[in-house]
């Protein structure tokens, strides 16, 4: 594999390198090849190929697959995101979600774990579900079928947060989101539905910077293992999400 096919310049390594399980000290093998694990499990993500069409220089595809797993089941991914995740612009806070399609290997998985993947007008779909800070950064994002309601999920992604003001569409217009967070100190940028006898105020100047989160999602579909589903377990899907998110942060 050609070196400028990697991902990880040497700064991006050394501030995750410490976070990995494999320091002297940790139970288990030696981590002496996280940063090749690491550049495998970022090269399936970003061009969505099989795992076992995983070039031979990053490591044999199934030892990668179980370690990938593995990770995910312990929370390593999570960890990792948590940890560079922590210089926030608490400026403002937007919020979304878009749909990502699911693939037909995707689908059929033994009852032994959740899928988060459901059925909406484009077929089988799961959501993801993001707020990120005034730069763009994800905060806080939560997985669901692709039936699932925005709304529902609004409550969810900025609760215990504290931001100056929560910009958000239309779809997450509803009395008791926008009275949390008018009673929590907080700005709502929200354009009201039509349907409204009264129609509220919004800031539609500070509204434009909703963009942001838009942007955001168009990131992170040029990896193309989140722009479509073959994760069966959605563990495993956000295990992906999890390393793109904590990639972005380290960029």
């Amino acid at each position: 594999m050609q070196g400028d096919r990697k991902m990880l310049r040497d700064d991006q390594w050394e501030k995750i390198e410490a976070l990995l399980p494999g320091k002297v000290g940790d139970p288990g093998r030696s981590g002496e090849n996280n940063r090749q694990f690491v550049e495998a499990v970022l090269w399936i993500v970003r061009t969505s190929s099989p795992w076992r069409d995983l070039p031979a220089e990053l490591g044999n595809w199934h030892t990668t697959y179980t370690r990938f797993k593995r990770w995910g089941e312990a929370g390593v991914w999570q960890e990792i995101v948590e940890a560079v995740s922590g210089d926030r612009d608490m400026e403002a806070l937007m919020i979304d979600s878009t749909v990502v399609r699911a693939h037909q290997h995707a689908s059929g998985a033994k009852k032994e774990g959740r899928q988060a993947i459901g059925r909406s007008r484009g077929g089988l779909t799961s959501k993801i579900h993001v707020a990120v800070d005034a730069l763009g950064n994800p905060v806080r994002w939560l997985l669901t079928g692709g039936e699932g309601s925005d709304m529902n999920q609004g409550l969810p992604l900025i609760k215990g947060f504290q931001a100056k003001a929560i910009l958000a569409d239309k779809g997450y217009d509803s009395n008791v989101f926008v009275d949390y967070i008018h009673a929590n100190g907080m700005l709502a940028v929200i354009p009201p539905k039509k349907n409204r006898l009264v129609q509220r105020e919004y800031d539609r100047h500070l509204y434009k910077d909703r963009n942001i989160v838009e942007r955001f999602f168009n990131r992170i579909k040029q990896f193309r293992r989140l722009a479509t589903r073959y994760e069966k377990l959605d563990r495993n899907f956000l295990s992906f999400i999890n390393l793109v998110f904590a990639y972005l942060w380290i960029c």
